[in-house]
């Protein structure tokens, strides 16, 4: 979400290399990649933690460079056939996360003119995202406020 509340244009990160198949050395099964998403989200690892995970410790010893190149869907797909997908969409519950904390710092701080700011950033941050998932991933009613989000975070 670059330049939405800056001028600045967000970092940037290294590119993929372009290819269409996984690599020769990494040869594991993809019923077996699915069991170990499955396995990582029942343990409460978000997608993203997954895919590090897979990359770097492997399904028994393999190491997994791209879930997606391995078995043909992305770690979110595979866990919505499982029925193992989070309530929450992951970069909405991020933006849920920074908001409470943001909102705790200003009750012990009023005076912090600088986080207010980047408070009222994050809110209007979450509150889009919450109208782009309303009725997809959200209830159609879903609406943000500090105490449903701070309700949602501590299941």
């Amino acid at each position: 979400m670059a330049r939405m509340h800056t001028r600045r244009r967000g970092s940037s990160d290294s590119d993929k290399p372009v290819t269409d198949e996984p690599p020769e050395w990494s040869d594991v099964d993809e019923d077996a990649i699915e069991e170990r998403v499955v396995e990582l989200a029942e343990q409460g690892h978000s997608p993203s933690q997954i895919g590090l995970k897979l990359r770097d410790e492997g399904v028994k010893g393999t190491p997994i460079p791209d879930v997606k190149l391995a078995t043909g869907k992305k770690v979110t797909e595979i866990l919505d056939e499982n029925d193992a997908d989070p309530d929450l969409p992951e970069d909405l519950r991020n933006l849920m996360e920074r908001a409470v904390r943001l909102r705790e710092h200003m009750d012990e701080n009023p005076q912090d003119a600088q986080n207010k700011r980047a408070l009222q950033n994050t809110q209007s941050k979450v509150r889009r995202l919450v109208d782009y998932y309303r009725g997809d991933e959200l209830d159609a009613d879903f609406t943000y406020s500090y105490d449903t989000a701070k309700e949602l975070l501590e299941d």
